[in-house]
């Protein structure tokens, strides 16, 4: 840990919350002084305030510990970038806005990188009226399925969790643009656009 990196960094974060070195040590119960060192390079947070700084700033341990914010931290996410976390023990899923450290049933996870679905892989999308009805001849048994499907557009997702040999029927408002986003245990993520 740089004392120095890590200081500037503390004082940064704290004036982009727009609070003072007392609300700050108040926040994470030390003194305001321990602040004011740290901020000026002349000390480090003792290692078991880590935790608990970086949960006070919305970051991470590690952001701390090099004293640098990474170009996804400044990003705060961004929906087009939407990464999806699929476990392939549980199946659980999670999102994040930009990369992301995810860990689930032991396993650290990877998020893939979607492909356009071929012809033969579409979903079926109707208008039904102010609605778009999804549906699928997609195979759902235990050992080829999808997952769940996911509308996501520049500022929202809406995510359907589907399961073995249930068939797809989702009923979706119809909203300006946007894509589909599937998960496959066996071809992966799937998307393909959807245009009223």
């Amino acid at each position: 840990m740089d004392q120095v990196k890590t200081g500037k960094l503390i004082r940064q974060l704290r004036t982009q919350l727009g609070i003072t070195q007392k609300e700050l040590a108040e926040g994470i119960n030390v003194s305001d002084k321990a602040v004011s060192k740290w901020e000026t390079g002349g000390g480090c947070p003792d290692l078991s305030l880590l935790t608990e700084l970086s949960e006070f700033f919305g970051t991470d341990i590690e952001t701390l510990l090099t004293g640098e914010i990474d170009k996804n931290e400044k990003e705060k996410g961004n929906m087009r970038k939407l990464k999806f976390y699929i476990c392939s023990n549980c199946e659980n899923i999670i999102t994040a806005t930009s990369e992301a450290s995810v860990t689930c049933c032991g396993n650290k996870l990877s998020a893939p990188e979607p492909r356009q679905a071929a012809d033969n892989e579409r979903l079926t999308v109707r208008d039904t009226g102010g609605e778009w009805y999804i549906t699928t001849d997609h195979e759902m048994t235990k050992e080829h399925h999808i997952s769940f499907i996911a509308y996501q557009s520049d500022s929202s997702l809406m995510l359907f969790k589907q399961y073995p040999e249930w068939g797809v029927n989702i009923d979706l408002p119809m909203y300006r643009s946007g894509r589909l986003v599937w998960y496959c245990n066996k071809c992966g993520l799937l998307y393909q656009k959807l245009c009223p």
